[in-house]
């Protein structure tokens, strides 16, 4: 089929029939299509955010879950998040111009010894999605990486992972860091990884484990609803 076929096929379907084929075909990695979706749905007058929201992150949401439960494999996660980067690219700018409000500021990063990186940009997409500041600082980070992009970014959350049990505790090291120089409470900090869980999380004074991206981003808003709450009322 043409690319002059695969558009007209999207412009003909409606606003929702038009999404749901927009996240099967970021679940199948297809750029071009997710990025045609987008241009589509803002033609109609969609608000970029609502584009965001609905589609990609709707999308990216079932890919996440999927990856978590061995449905889906690293090679064809690689691919979803190519195409929602294809979506994010026209959506940034505009978002950039409607002023649309930052939920919040967060440095994600894997911890020293650690160079996993798949479940992070998964949760950077997701949390960007969700109207988040992200700074992403990549793999093999040691304790003064994270502390220092926290304070330079002005960051409300800190999100470490770790992909091995080797790698967990020193998750541990940067949060006492924190401590030592008072500053762990001004900070959330989010930990996932698939050997985590929640009483590790528990145990090395985290606010919360993430068992995958969805929940980051739900336990990110949460939180950071809250403090902002907190501090409007004191």
């Amino acid at each position: 089929m043409s690319e002059e076929e695969d558009e007209l096929i999207l412009s003909e379907l409606d606003d929702e029939e038009l999404v749901s084929q927009m996240m099967d075909d970021l679940y199948d990695g297809l750029r071009d299509e997710v990025c045609e979706g987008v241009n589509i749905l803002l033609e109609r007058g969609w608000a970029p955010y609502r584009v965001l929201t609905e589609a990609l992150v709707g999308g990216m949401t079932i890919v996440g879950r999927d990856f978590r439960d061995g449905i889906l494999f690293v090679p064809e996660v690689l691919l979803a998040a190519n195409a929602m980067k294809g979506g994010m690219a026209i959506l940034k700018p505009l978002l950039a111009e409607t002023g649309a409000e930052t939920v919040g500021r967060m440095v994600i990063g894997t911890v020293k010894g650690d160079i996993h990186d798949i479940g992070q940009n998964l949760v950077t997409m997701m949390m960007e999605g969700a109207g988040f500041e992200v700074m992403n600082i990549g793999i093999n980070n040691p304790v003064e990486n994270f502390i220092d992009a926290a304070k330079e970014f002005d960051a409300d959350i800190l999100g470490m992972s770790a992909l091995l049990t080797t790698t967990m505790p020193y998750m541990k090291t940067v949060i006492d860091e924190m401590k030592e120089q008072g500053i762990r409470d001004d900070y959330i900090v989010l930990v996932g990884g698939a050997p985590l869980n929640e009483e590790f999380g528990k145990a090395i004074g985290a606010d919360a484990y993430c068992r995958d991206a969805a929940v980051a981003v739900e336990k990110a808003k949460e939180m950071v609803a809250r403090r902002h709450n907190q501090r409007a009322s004191g």
